[in-house]
């Protein structure tokens, strides 16, 4: 970012020259140096661990309804814990491991973050079929939505194709899911990014002759295996989350990217059974006049939903705090795009987020509603 102050730093690095130590030069500098002093916004702000203290509470977590967003710390700080992808997706937490791992598409490799002394893999696994979202399922096994295929990594090491087709036509590209405890099925979106260009997959055809097929929401069996699609209304459905009840799912819709008339919005489905119903735009993405795509969501235990969105800006771009009923109640502005974010840490109060060629972590007075 371009200023037309000096640094603090300059200034101070110019005054402690005796070379140039002469009445206009001490002026001039004292000047430029109260005003950069005034001027925060001249000054980008560093993420990194070796960064300048935070002052508290961070400026960064916006209440907007402060009787229903109550999850803000005073004393925490937005931190970030890693920087160097290119486009960082997917983050699941692992309790068992108390470990955290995300995606980074183009780079075909997948990341993992250690609690206990903040360690970075940055090998995790690489090649990993241009992996998207992840989570973790009852039994503690990693569940990857790759370019091409749904997979889980078992206990012994082996990888099971959970679902590379839907009817008979095969996937467009997988994207995030959610397993459900009850009955151990897994639900999946499944809009096709990793098809259509080649940073993050594959460039195909998409037209009539297609061999993929319309976007979708599906449902893979947790006996039987077999996958059913549960619907198709959003445009591109992207992330995906249970309420905290188990009673609704949340889709986001991030459509727009390639459909003129998607809107920026998170559906909204009754559960029932192993089926969908009443669906509808739940959230409008729309603030101060300007809409960004929801990737990624999570939820807590009051039921609030967490979205991970950008391609806006300054002031918009981060996680934006959604009421049960849609209402925006808070927001974390982050200097990057949000693609997903996820609940971690021992006591799950810890929100990940993957931020394009970052993650960041801070702690909220909230907890996940699911352990992934």
């Amino acid at each position: 970012m371009t200023t037309p102050f000096e640094t603090p730093a300059a200034v101070q690095s110019k005054l402690a020259q005796p070379h140039s130590f002469n009445r206009r030069s001490l002026l001039g500098g004292a000047t430029a140096l109260a005003t950069a002093l005034a001027a925060p916004d001249a000054f980008a702000r560093n993420f990194g661990r070796g960064a300048e203290p935070q002052r508290y509470p961070d400026p960064d977590i916006i209440v907007i309804d402060p009787k229903r967003f109550k999850a803000k710390v005073g004393n925490t700080a937005i931190e970030r814990l890693y920087t160097g992808c290119l486009w960082a997706e997917g983050p699941a937490w692992n309790a068992a491991g108390q470990y955290l791992v995300w995606s980074d598409i183009p780079n075909n490799r997948q990341l993992r973050y250690l609690d206990d002394d903040g360690h970075i893999s940055t090998q995790f696994r690489k090649p990993s079929n241009e992996s998207n979202g992840n989570s973790f399922d009852t039994e503690g096994r990693q569940i990857s939505a790759e370019r091409t295929r749904l997979v889980r990594f078992e206990h012994n090491g082996d990888v099971t194709v959970l679902a590379d087709k839907a009817g008979d036509k095969q996937l467009n590209g997988p994207n995030d899911m959610v397993v459900h405890p009850n009955d151990k099925s897994i639900w999946f979106t499944d809009p096709g990014y990793g098809a259509i260009n080649l940073y993050e997959g594959i460039r195909t055809n998409t037209g009539s002759n297609s061999p993929y097929q319309k976007e979708a929401v599906y449902r893979i069996d947790g006996q039987s295996g077999q996958i059913t699609k549960v619907a198709d209304e959003p445009f591109k459905p992207n992330g995906i989350a249970f309420s905290a009840d188990y009673k609704k799912l949340y889709v986001c819709d991030t459509g727009s990217s390639h459909y003129p008339n998607a809107k920026n919005v998170v559906w909204q489905y009754d559960i029932d059974g192993a089926k969908l119903s009443n669906g509808k735009p739940l959230v409008d993405m729309t603030l101060d006049g300007k809409s960004g795509f929801p990737d990624g969501l999570r939820v807590d235990t009051e039921g609030n939903l967490w979205v991970g969105a950008g391609w806006v800006g300054e002031g918009y771009d981060g996680v934006h705090i959604f009421a049960p009923d849609g209402a925006r109640i808070g927001q974390i502005k982050l200097p990057e795009i949000c693609a997903n974010v996820c609940f971690g840490g021992k006591k799950r109060n810890r929100l990940f987020m993957t931020a394009s060629q970052s993650l960041y972590a801070v702690y909220v007075e909230t907890r996940g509603a699911h352990f992934c």
